[in-house]
């Protein structure tokens, strides 16, 4: 799975977590791989 298709199934996650403990825990999910991909698409 790629890094921009794990954020993709975080975002469809996140519209669907019942609980506000469990958005929390996928929103911490998604800014980590969020972060990861601006890095790897930022210029050596």
């Amino acid at each position: 799975m790629t890094i921009e298709q794990h954020i993709e199934e975080l975002r469809a996650e996140l519209r669907n977590a019942p609980t506000t403990e469990e958005r929390q825990q996928i929103e911490t999910e998604l800014k980590a791989a969020i972060a990861e991909l601006t890095e790897k698409e930022l210029p050596d």
